[in-house]
Order: C-alpha cells, then sequence, then structure tokens
C-alpha cells in the first residue's frame, strides 16, 4: 500500500472518528427546570434517584448542607416582599439551601446566586433566612427532584420525603 493510501485511509478514518463523536448527544448534567408561579419563580437541576439513598445518605446526609438541586444552586425569584416561613424576605432572586434532618429541615435563603452548587458554607455570611420546617414521609418515592410553587408554599419532594415552606 503506498504512503499517499495510508495517509488518505487515516485521514478518513480519524474523520469518522471526530464526526461519530460529534453526533453523540452529550449530557453533563441533570436536566434543568424553570417553576413559574404569579409571585414566585424556581430555577433548578432536577436529578434522579436512580437506586440512590437520597437524605441520610451520600447524595445528602443529614446535618449537611444540601443545594437542592443539582449542577448551579437552585435559585427562587421572589416578583415582591414576602414571608418566607414567618420570616420576613425582601423581593429579589436567591440561591435556596437546606440541611436535612430525618423530622426537619433547616431551609436557607442566601443572597449569592453564582457561587458553585456546593459553596454554601463558605457563604453562609450571605444568608438572608433560616427557617426550620416539618418533613413529611412519603409512601411512595419520588424518582425526579421536584420543586412547585402554589404562591402560598414553595415544596420539594424527592425520594421519600417532601418539605413546604409557606409563604405569604
Amino acid at each position: 500500500m503506498s504512503f499517499t493510501k495510508v495517509l488518505f485511509a487515516s485521514i478518513a478514518l480519524l474523520m469518522g472518528c471526530v464526526v461519530s463523536s460529534n453526533a453523540q448527544p452529550n449530557h453533563p448534567h441533570s436536566p434543568h427546570d424553570t417553576v413559574k408561579g404569579k409571585n414566585i419563580t424556581i430555577y433548578y437541576g432536577r436529578p434522579y434517584k436512580k437506586g440512590r439513598e437520597i437524605f441520610g445518605g451520600s447524595i445528602a446526609p443529614y446535618g449537611k448542607t444540601y443545594r437542592c438541586g443539582a449542577d448551579e444552586p437552585t435559585i427562587l425569584v421572589f416578583s415582591k416582599d414576602v414571608t418566607f416561613g414567618g420570616k420576613p424576605v425582601k423581593a429579589g432572586k436567591y440561591s435556596f439551601f437546606a440541611v436535612p434532618e430525618k423530622d426537619k429541615w433547616t431551609v436557607i435563603l442566601n443572597s449569592n446566586t453564582t457561587m458553585w452548587g456546593t459553596d454554601h458554607d463558605q457563604h453562609a455570611d450571605q444568608d438572608v433566612v433560616k427557617v426550620d420546617v416539618p418533613v413529611t414521609h412519603l409512601s411512595t418515592p419520588v424518582e425526579q427532584l421536584t420543586m412547585t410553587t402554589n404562591d402560598h408554599e414553595v415544596t420539594l419532594a424527592w425520594d421519600k420525603v417532601k418539605v413546604a415552606v409557606p409563604v405569604k
């Protein structure tokens, strides 16, 4: 085989590999969702359970700050001043974290919305409010982290846990 034929075959093989690798979908992050109420908007990543133990396990250990979503922190936007779990919060954009425990969570709103999802503890001095909320234990697991709002509460449900923070 001549050098030209080998070179041509090598280039063709290389081009085929490049085209094939570019044709593969790239999914480095969990799916993201936006939930809109009249006065509350939630932006968050929606990881799946995938058979893992979530709360009290390696994903969200009890007593440790959890980012309440995947990738970047979950963001709550309030279009007007509210009370969040009975505490006043000004209209604006906040990151949403929690410290899960078996029967209650401490839910946190933080004014820093640009940190990477797991960096809350380095920015705890920017916490705006911390609210304790009870845990509802679900009999049927929720496979994908799901957040909702009806403008009267913000809820998070995943695995066998649901928490709701009242909003007025």
